[in-house]
């Protein structure tokens, strides 16, 4: 994991997301911060056994201390986000089983547009 974009002070959200739900986590912060003026630090997390080996003093760098309300996006299961999320963090994540519709039906069903994020954390 890598922080993709660093908060300016003290962040409101902390967005961890994987793979294709990075480019999705950084619009939502944009519009975080350009409507609604908050701080955001946006995580890319590709991968948590990769981020297990890195040092403590790394992976504290990346999702320690007071930033705000964590928040998880990904295209997939919410197990295992809890450990960095917390259990007061928000999981974007599928918990069911998938869809045959277009690609952008799918995307809203599941909650995975811009609105449906901001909405959900505003």
């Amino acid at each position: 994991a890598y922080i993709v974009i660093k908060e300016k002070k003290k962040p409101d959200y902390p967005l961890f997301a994987t793979g294709s739900e990075l480019s999705l986590a950084l619009e939502v912060a944009n519009e975080l911060e350009k409507t609604y003026k908050k701080d955001v630090r946006v995580v890319s997390f590709p991968c948590f056994e990769i981020f297990e080996k890195q040092s403590k003093e790394y992976k504290d760098k990346i999702i320690k201390g007071d930033l705000g309300i964590r928040v998880a996006i990904e295209a997939g299961s919410e197990m295992g986000w809890y450990k960095y999320i917390g259990l007061e963090g928000i999981a974007i994540t599928v918990n069911r089983f998938g869809l045959s519709a277009p690609a952008n039906k799918i995307k809203e069903e599941f909650g995975f547009t811009v609105n449906s994020i901001v909405k959900r954390l505003i």
